[in-house]
């Protein structure tokens, strides 16, 4: 992170926490522990720095993962520990200048409040759904798809035309070896020192033309040659066989992220459709948007 980013991140903190602090000291300065066994780690002015403070500092910066603990002996928790001091710092110095009070100051601080309140609505409503039986269930319905489709595993030779293509026919007719033709001949450069080894996959991510070409051929068959984007490509076949699907702890990561954005996805739908939204803008083709992540298999 360059000095820049990080004092800019460092002054949002601290203008966020300015609010915040406002906020506390309206009720009264509740120095309670935010959460169940919270360890009190620092204080700056009289203020309590927890060790839950410093944690969720981390996961914001991506320095640890939701999940993971965080040891309060640590060089890294030191680290963070300080830059959550200088956030407060910053804060207390920022509020004695008056820094919050001005209207593009409380509309910064009013969109960072929601950011974080919609974030916080996510993890007690979405991530709780995402269980890991509900995780089972798709890993489940992922497998027994699995269980119907094959894979091919497949060496390509790829020739700008078709008269190099039909050359390289004849040469494998003569005997010569796949993979020393492949190295020698064949244009495409990812694969041509691998003998032309694509790997195993499936028919339904390859390109049509590939799929075309190999849906009914047995291992051993050599196929083309035929045109495709790049060429004219001859194959061979070298193995078929049922795909090999993920384990559920391989899955796991992809089948959350799919459960998460379907699930950021009803919530938004219900709350749309609950309230009154009003945009005041032309009306405008929006561009197209990426499909979400499917789950593995899907």
């Amino acid at each position: 992170m360059t000095p820049f980013r990080r004092s800019s991140r460092i002054l949002t903190a601290a203008l966020l926490t300015a609010a915040l602090s406002t906020a506390a000291c309206s009720r009264g300065g509740d120095n309670r522990p935010p959460e169940q066994g919270d360890q009190a780690v620092a204080t700056v002015q009289d203020e309590t720095i927890w060790a839950s403070d410093v944690k969720r500092e981390a996961v914001a910066q991506g320095l640890i993962g939701e999940d993971e603990a965080l040891d309060t002996t640590s060089d890294l928790f030191r680290r963070v520990l300080d830059e959550v001091i200088d956030q407060k710092l910053l804060a207390g110095e920022a509020q004695r200048r008056r820094l919050d009070s001005s209207p593009l100051a409380q509309r910064r601080l009013e969109a960072t409040r929601e950011r974080i309140l919609g974030d916080m609505l996510v993890e007690s409503v979405v991530n709780k759904a995402v269980s890991d039986q509900a995780v089972q269930t798709l890993y489940n319905e992922q497998l027994r798809l699995a269980k119907t489709s094959e894979e091919i595993r497949v060496r390509l030779i790829l020739s700008r035309t078709k008269p190099e293509a039909d050359a390289v026919i004849g040469i494998l007719g003569q005997g010569a070896g796949f993979e020393a033709v492949a190295a020698e001949r064949s244009i495409d450069e990812a694969t041509r020192f691998s003998g032309g080894d694509l790997g195993y996959s499936t028919l339904d991510v390859m390109p049509q033309a590939y799929a075309d070409a190999l849906r009914d051929k047995p291992a051993g068959a050599t196929v083309g040659p035929f045109q495709t984007e790049g060429g004219w490509a001859v194959l061979r076949v070298e193995d078929r066989r049922k795909e090999n699907p993920p384990t559920l702890e391989q899955a796991r990561p992809q089948i959350v992220r799919y459960l998460t954005y379907e699930g950021v996805r009803q919530l938004l739908e219900q709350l749309r459709g609950k309230a009154k939204v009003d945009v005041r803008l032309p009306a405008q083709t929006p561009p197209a948007s990426p499909a979400p992540s499917a789950p593995p298999g899907a």
